[in-house]
Formats: structure tokens, C-alpha cells, sequence
């Protein structure tokens, strides 16, 4: 009776969790997954047909599409190495003993307590290009006012600042835990060897991080390709489709043009596009034992 207790109590415990999951993960990509092969709206009257991969062969065939995928993969491309790479300085900056570095890691990580929803009206401000903060500063170092989020070919990186100022603090934390259990016998023994920062960067902390930055870059790469609130707040996808990335795409389908069964087949491919991506991030960053 015991042991058939014990073997029944993890999973009790595990049994809220598991259905969150369930509930709250696997069940709507399931249904994505199926509404990509029906058509439906809503705000039609509910009627569902199946019409198999039709809605797949429209949006391979259409324009619109294929700029928003181009515009995803090289947004894509652009934020993930500038958000790990800011993450990683930020984390060897702070790696070390004080008091005064508790200050400058609760500094850097302070924009993670900004909702991205408040982070982008405050971003929106400041660039607006007639009365915003940084226009005003650039003004008085000598530089003209840029349009920046009016812009086609500045919006994408204001966005990808805006985002970067956001998360880089978050994974600056992971790195920074990995960091701390690499052991300092290993850099003392470096530093009698005589070698360098960067041949010490190069052979002890890249290596010996290889885990934590396959965690920082997979789980990144992940939530951008899912962003799309400050598109839907600063730019609405412009200015001339500029940031009109998939996610926002998917959202212009389902609630502008009603149309769900196109919004889910969008939203099926991102999830394809993130396991490939994700797949392809395993397979560069994968460690031997």
C-alpha cells in the first residue's frame, strides 16, 4: 500500500503543472494546428469546413506573406545575436564580489519590470521625431532629427533597441548564474599558464558556458519570433511593411480580416520556423561531455 503511495505522490504533485501545460500550451497549438486546415472567422456565424491545405496555397501565393517572413528572418537575425551578445557583457561585467555590483545588477535589471506594453508607449515617446527625448539629445551634440519609427529603414532597429533594453537584464541573469559555477581554480590556473582575457574567454568561459547560452539563445530566439507588441502599438507593421513580422500578421488575419484559418496556418508556419531554428541552435551550440 506504501510503495504504491509513494510511486502515485510525484505525480499528484506534478498533476497542476502538467495540466497547465496541457491547458494552457499543448491544447492551443493543437488547435491552431487543425484550424490551419479549416476555414472560419470570427465574426461570421460559427460554420466550419474543412478545406485542407487551401489555406497554405494562399498564403504561399501571396505577397503580403513572403514580405513578412523576409521581414521575421531578418529580424530574427538582427535581435538575437545584438540581445545575447549585450547579455554576455553585461553578465562578465557584473561578474564579481561587491556590494556596489549588486547596484549595477539590479540597474541593468531593472527594464525587465517594465511590461513590454509600457516599455513601447515609453520608447514611442521618446522617439517621436518632433518632441522626443532622444531627438532632443541627438540636437545637442549636432545631429539632425531622425524619424525613427517613421521611418522604413530605422524602424526595425528602434525596435530592436526598444527590445534589447527590455531583455537584455533578463538573460544577463541566466548568464551571469552560469558564469558563477565555473571555478575560479580553472582562471587561477589560466593565470599561471599566462594566458590572456581572451584565450581565457576563448578555452575556459565559452566552453564551459556552452549550456547556459544554449538555454539564453533557444528561449531568446523563441520569444522574438512570437513579438509583435510594439509592432501593434508603434507601427502597426509599417511604415511600407517594414516591421510587419509573421506574429503580426497572424494577428491582422484573425481580429482586422476575421479570417482564423488563415491566421492559424500563420501561425503553424512560426512554430515550424522556431523548432527548425531551434533544431538548427541545438545542433551549433551542442556540448560534449
Amino acid at each position: 500500500m506504501h510503495k504504491k503511495r509513494d510511486v502515485i505522490a510525484p505525480y499528484l504533485f506534478l498533476a497542476p503543472a502538467l495540466a497547465g501545460l496541457l491547458i494552457f500550451r499543448l491544447y492551443p497549438i493543437a488547435d491552431a494546428l487543425v484550424s490551419s486546415f479549416q476555414s472560419t472567422s470570427f465574426t461570421g456565424t460559427g460554420h466550419v469546413s474543412w478545406v485542407g491545405f487551401d489555406n497554405y496555397r494562399f498564403l504561399f501565393q501571396d505577397p503580403t506573406f513572403w514580405k513578412s517572413f523576409k521581414v521575421t528572418l531578418l529580424f530574427t537575425l538582427i535581435i538575437n545575436p545584438v540581445q545575447i551578445f549585450i547579455a554576455l557583457f553585461l553578465a562578465m561585467l557584473v561578474n564579481r564580489e561587491g556590494k556596489a555590483i549588486n547596484v549595477f545588477r539590479t540597474i541593468f535589471f531593472m527594464p525587465v519590470t517594465v511590461s513590454t506594453t509600457v516599455a513601447s508607449v515609453l520608447w514611442g515617446l521618446m522617439l517621436n521625431p518632433n518632441s522626443g527625448l532622444i531627438n532632443s539629445l541627438l540636437a545637442i551634440v549636432g545631429v539632425s532629427p531622425q524619424p525613427f519609427l517613421t521611418s522604413s529603414s530605422q524602424a526595425m532597429w528602434s525596435i530592436v533597441a526598444l527590445t534589447t533594453w527590455r531583455a537584455a537584464g533578463y538573460w544577463m541573469i541566466f548568464i551571469l548564474a552560469g558564469l558563477q559555477q565555473v571555478p575560479t581554480s580553472v582562471y587561477e590556473a589560466s593565470t599561471i599558464d599566462g594566458a590572456n582575457k581572451c584565450q581565457t574567454f576563448k578555452y575556459i568561459t565559452f566552453p564551459l558556458l556552452k549550456r547556459t547560452l544554449t538555454f539564453v539563445v533557444v528561449a531568446d530566439t523563441s520569444a522574438n519570433f512570437l513579438l509583435f507588441v510594439p509592432m501593434y502599438l508603434l507601427t502597426n507593421g509599417g511604415p511600407a511593411m517594414s516591421t510587419n513580422v509573421l506574429m503580426y500578421e497572424a494577428f491582422r488575419n484573425a481580429f482586422i480580416y476575421g479570417d482564423r484559418g488563415i491566421a492559424c496556418a500563420i501561425v503553424s508556419i512560426i512554430l515550424l520556423l522556431i523548432l527548425l531554428t531551434v533544431g538548427l541552435e541545438f545542433r551549433l551550440l551542442r556540448t560534449e561531455e
